[in-house]
């Protein structure tokens, strides 16, 4: 036989559900709110012209670099960061000559000017610069606004 659960059992249970209900609430409503919010910003963003950030990976470059005694090598991946979308066809037309002039400074350097972050600063916007130096330039949004290192090794 089955016994049936007091008043005390009745209004904690229904305290409990209460709480529960009160939670799923607060929940669905500060997801609600966020997914409002990021919908807001993206509409924002388009609505301000603002472009999303046009990336474009070179290959990996291994090259001797400068010493004095022994012989050191340095790995690289760069991925360029361009001014705008049209600018990877102009990167592209021009790749052998860009890939050739990020090799040339790329070996002029020794292991010690470019360790340090302030030498890899350095060399990124070196080779920015001498990037934006060899192609036509079609305003003043220059092609190259930054160079990234995705992977730096020296051995």
């Amino acid at each position: 036989m089955a016994v049936a659960p007091s008043s005390q059992e009745q209004k904690s249970n229904s305290g409990l559900v209460t709480a529960l209900l009160a939670a799923l609430l607060l929940l669905g409503g500060g997801a609600g709110w966020y997914f409002m919010q990021a919908k807001a910003a993206a509409k924002s963003l388009a609505e301000s012209g603002a472009a999303a950030p046009v990336f474009m990976t070179l290959e990996t470059f291994t090259v001797n670099l400068q010493s004095g005694t022994a012989e050191q090598y340095l790995q690289t991946d760069i991925t360029l960061q361009l001014g705008k979308q049209a600018h990877e066809t102009l990167v592209r037309q021009y790749l052998p000559l860009v890939k050739s002039e990020t090799l040339m400074i790329l070996s002029s350097k020794s292991s010690a000017e470019i360790l340090g972050i302030e030498g890899k600063s350095a060399l990124s916007r070196e080779i920015a610069d001498r990037i934006n130096g060899l192609l036509p330039q079609d305003g003043e949004t220059p092609v190259v606004t930054g160079v990234f290192f995705t992977s730096f090794i020296i051995q």
